[in-house]
């Protein structure tokens, strides 16, 4: 790829995706084999004024190793000096930079269980910088860059370096890197999701029900007083940011007793290094009563096993099936990319800032009005072509949301 082009795509994020103040510190999570694209950013990131550009590496296959040899009770532990490494940064004002690149099928030999309880451990332990990411106290974001695994798996029927070119240039088209200013296109962006999160927001809806030929029939009540978002947020000192890059979503959190029916995926999911594929959720008082994976079941069941929390939903999100990133046509493997590409529900905690006053609420109370709570996030796809989805409004008014796969409103 052209030096130039990495160089946008670099300030981009910095700019508008983390927004980095002056004198402010950057903790940047990046895979080893992404060094070169982390150098860039944390040179863009003193360019911009940053006060320190803080480098956490990740090696997955020195994670693969340590899942296959590691003695059995280390999967259960997670070392204090990690927690304070995050929460020491977080409480200094940091923002924190994620590079999202994985082989979507590295963990395949791995036991499931043993993954389960090492993400449970590492959710545990992370459990307070978590909330503080997920109620906006530190500005976030969440990027990726290709990698050899990832681009053979994505475009699996041409040379590798081939394959590592095009996934270069379906990110740059997806986060508008290829286009002269980005920072001003990411601007209109912002503005053009803004109108119909306006729209949903003055409905304030009672219930949305989705339905579309491949078996999904669910209906999704929303806490009153929700709030729908989009693009861009805000830290609690105002600083405005982007939490994924891309970005074609808007969401909000459903209501967490009140989803009933049935969800059936319309991607494979890849969770930690394996393949969910062909899966579906039946919901009963918001809580999943039944469920089935063609493909993944026992990472799906220790998935939803984690706790309580993650046997309800934390979101949904909405995003027109013809949108750029869905329009490509590619099946990513990535949550980052597909879950932009189609309407998704994820299980697990809710974001507190979709609802008005939560910044004032504790864990009790937001429990109380609705907003679920649990150690993992974790986005599906269910968005297709002939998607239908309708909505009840708090004035009893009934209104057409989406109509083969589109926003209608």
């Amino acid at each position: 790829m052209e030096n130039q082009t990495l160089k946008k795509y670099a300030r981009l994020i910095v700019k508008t995706g983390i927004n980095i103040q002056p004198d402010q510190t950057l903790v940047v999570s990046s895979p080893v084999e992404c060094a070169d694209f982390a150098r860039l950013i944390a040179q863009s990131a003193y360019e911009e004024g940053a006060r320190e550009v803080v480098m956490n590496w990740v090696d997955e296959v020195s994670t693969k190793i340590r899942y296959l040899y590691g003695a059995d009770e280390i999967f259960d532990e997670f070392p204090e000096w990690r927690k304070e490494f995050y929460l020491s940064y977080a409480k200094k004002g940091a923002a924190f930079l994620s590079i999202s690149a994985s082989d979507p099928e590295l963990m395949k030999e791995v036991d499931p269980v043993r993954i389960a309880r090492a993400n449970k451990a590492t959710r545990q332990g992370l459990k307070e910088h978590s909330e503080r990411l997920m109620s906006n106290l530190n500005a976030w974001c969440v990027v990726s860059i290709p990698t050899r695994a990832w681009a053979r798996k994505v475009f699996p029927d041409i040379p590798e370096g081939q394959a590592v070119d095009k996934l270069w240039t379906a990110i740059f088209q997806s986060v508008r890197a290829d286009l002269a200013d980005p920072v001003e296109a990411w601007d209109q962006h912002k503005k053009a999701l803004k109108q119909n999160i306006d729209q949903l927001n003055q409905m304030q809806l009672q219930w949305i029900h989705l339905k579309n030929g491949i078996g999904t029939d669910l209906r999704v009540e929303l806490p009153a007083n929700h709030i729908w978002m989009g693009g861009s947020e805000e830290t609690a000192d105002g600083v405005e940011f982007i939490a994924n890059m891309p970005t074609e979503e808007i969401f909000t959190a459903p209501y967490r007793k009140g989803v009933n029916g049935t969800v059936v995926s319309s991607m494979p999911l890849n969770y930690n290094g394996n393949l969910i594929e062909g899966f579906s959720f039946t919901f009963q008082d918001g809580r999943i009563m039944d469920f089935h994976a063609e493909k993944g079941y026992d990472t799906l069941k220790q998935l939803i096993d984690t706790d309580e929390g993650s046997r309800y939903l934390g979101e949904i999100a909405l995003v027109p099936y013809d949108s750029p990133i869905s329009n490509m046509k590619t099946l990513f493997y990535n949550t980052l990319f597909d879950e932009n590409a189609s309407c998704h529900l994820a299980i697990g905690k809710a974001y507190p800032v979709c609802l008005q006053g939560s910044e004032s609420m504790n864990n009790e109370e937001l429990k109380n009005a609705g907003i679920n709570d649990s150690l993992i996030h974790e986005d599906f796809m269910f968005g297709t072509a002939d998607l239908e989805i309708e909505g009840l409004t708090r004035d009893g008014q009934k209104v057409i949301i989406f109509r083969d796969g589109n926003f209608a409103l």
